[in-house]
């Protein structure tokens, strides 16, 4: 039953529709027409507890065979392991990793996740017994269609053994398919490509949990390929937790959905490096180290900082002008090297003047210059310039294809 109130000027009647009511209802007080809408209630604010978790990313492995992108020695591998130990980082499980992004458990201020993708049989060959000799725990991100694969997948039994011996469990779609292909079905229309997403998706999550004792909550995308329909339906498939391949630390705020992770390479030895160097400096989801030597300065704090090395083609590019005095905002002016002035927009309330990078950078140095005028019109005589590195060679898939 609904009730329509409707008020005109001086004329108020009410309208009772009840199709299906037993009895009439009594009239209602004439309310106004005008909507109340409640504000939106605020996202609430995770604070910064300081903690950073790498996750590593690795496929196959072998020690005769030469190394690739997507397979290194048997024998790197558990140097990269003794490494973890001796810099003194905790590897965490999982069930660990989500319960300090959801609840704030404490975990230690730098950690490990491992996690590895496809379902290799080298996975259980090479990497099971090392990480078994350092007592490490980790997740397979198995694909439904080369599980009992033959050749080089992994079986049901050897699944089942480290699932046994504290592995888990995570989905990777059931059948691996290359960015090129999802496009082709996103092409084919809304019906299509949700019937795609929910085979991809929802079958894998159904077969891992009905075949392993696990319950499958993650997901890692192949390729780290995503679209907006694969974050809308995440939630209805019961994925909490989303892995991409674009490299970072990741801290308690960075959205679920898209959590960066270092995929290892077999032939790119830095990669590990950066995923395993912690610097206080850096905020959460940064990828960058220093340049050797010393650091250039800035008059004001700048993001990237100045000599930085970062891993994403796509970063922001900022300035904390907060201490600057005496300048008119709407002068602020940002040159961006191969893109020339770029659109930067002033928040007034952070005083920060930043610019979102829409177009892949593809120079190994990037310089910024930032100018404004004084509140008399007089224009600044040192501008604000700084520099950083970009490492081309360490983003995995860095075209995105």
């Amino acid at each position: 039953m609904t009730k329509l109130t409707l008020f005109f000027g001086f004329l108020t009647s009410i309208c009772l529709w009840a199709q299906d009511a037993p009895a009439p209802v009594a009239p209602v007080a004439p309310v106004s027409t005008v909507p109340q809408v409640a504000p939106p209630a605020a996202e609430p604010e995770i604070p910064d507890d300081g903690i950073r978790v790498a996750i590593l990313g690795y496929h196959d492995f072998a020690e005769e065979l030469p190394e690739t992108a997507m397979r290194i020695h048997t024998s790197k591998f558990r140097k990269q392991m003794e490494a973890i130990r001796q810099l003194g980082l905790k590897v965490i499980t999982l069930d660990e990793f989500t319960a300090w992004k959801e609840q704030g458990k404490e975990i230690p201020q730098k950690c490990i996740l491992l996690t590895f993708d496809d379902g290799w049989k080298s996975v259980y060959t090479d990497a099971y017994p090392i990480l078994k000799e350092f007592g490490y725990p980790f997740t397979l991100y198995l694909y439904k269609n080369y599980v009992d694969g033959g050749g080089k997948a992994l079986t049901t039994p050897m699944i089942e053994e480290m699932v046994a011996h504290g592995a888990t469990i995570g989905s990777h779609s059931v059948s691996h398919p290359y960015p090129i292909t999802v496009k082709s079905f996103r092409k084919k229309g809304e019906n299509a490509y949700d019937a795609y997403l929910r085979k991809e998706m929802g079958e894998s999550k159904l077969f891992l949990e009905s075949k392993f004792p696990a319950k499958v909550t993650s997901y890692s995308y192949p390729g780290g390929f995503y679209t907006e329909e694969m974050l809308k339906l995440s939630d209805e498939f019961g994925y909490t937790y989303l892995f991409t391949v674009v490299p970072g630390k990741i801290k308690r705020s960075l959205p679920n959905k898209t959590l960066p992770r270092y995929m290892i390479l077999g032939n790119y030895d830095k990669i590990f490096e950066l995923a395993t160097t912690f610097r206080e400096s850096q905020g959460p989801g940064d990828t960058g180290g220093q340049l050797p030597g010393p650091a250039e300065k800035t008059a004001y704090p700048v993001s990237p900082e100045a000599g930085a090395i970062i891993n994403s083609r796509l970063p922001e590019i900022s300035a904390d002008l907060s201490t600057l005095e005496n300048f008119d905002p709407a002068t602020l002016s940002m040159k961006v090297s191969g893109f020339g002035e770029v659109p930067a927009i002033f928040t007034v309330e952070t005083k920060k003047f930043s610019w979102q990078v829409n177009r892949r950078l593809r120079q190994p140095s990037c310089q910024v210059m930032i100018t404004w005028k004084d509140s008399a019109g007089k224009v600044v005589e040192t501008p604000l310039r700084w520099s950083f590195q970009l490492d081309r060679e360490s983003a995995y898939l860095p075209d995105g294809e």
